[in-house]
């Protein structure tokens, strides 16, 4: 896929994620949701960038045991939990969420 953003072509691989991490950006996270259906809200945009900042730490990410637990750490376990982050990205929080946070 290819997405359009201010003048310039963002390019992602078969699945969706970025072939170039570097260029990603809130616009294109949108773009990327808006293709599949969702708007984003400030929840979905606590996931996203949960996910961003533990890439930067870490350089990986989580699978979806493991942001379930960690994420029920930071905001609680109301949200930490697979019917919550289910109910913000119903195609796998964890992929749907990594593709719109680069």
């Amino acid at each position: 896929m290819e997405f359009d953003i201010n003048g310039k072509t963002i390019v992602t691989d078969s699945e969706g994620y970025l072939t170039d991490l570097s260029e990603w950006s809130p616009e294109l996270a949108a773009r990327i949701a808006d293709k599949e259906g969702l708007e984003l809200t400030e929840a979905h945009w606590e996931v996203i960038n949960f996910l961003r900042e533990g890439y930067q730490q870490t350089g990986s990410v989580p699978n979806m045991r493991q942001l379930q637990k960690s994420f029920g750490k930071v905001y609680g376990p109301e949200k930490g939990n697979s019917q919550y982050l289910y109910g913000l990205f119903p195609y796998g929080p964890a992929k749907q969420a990594c593709r719109m946070g680069g």
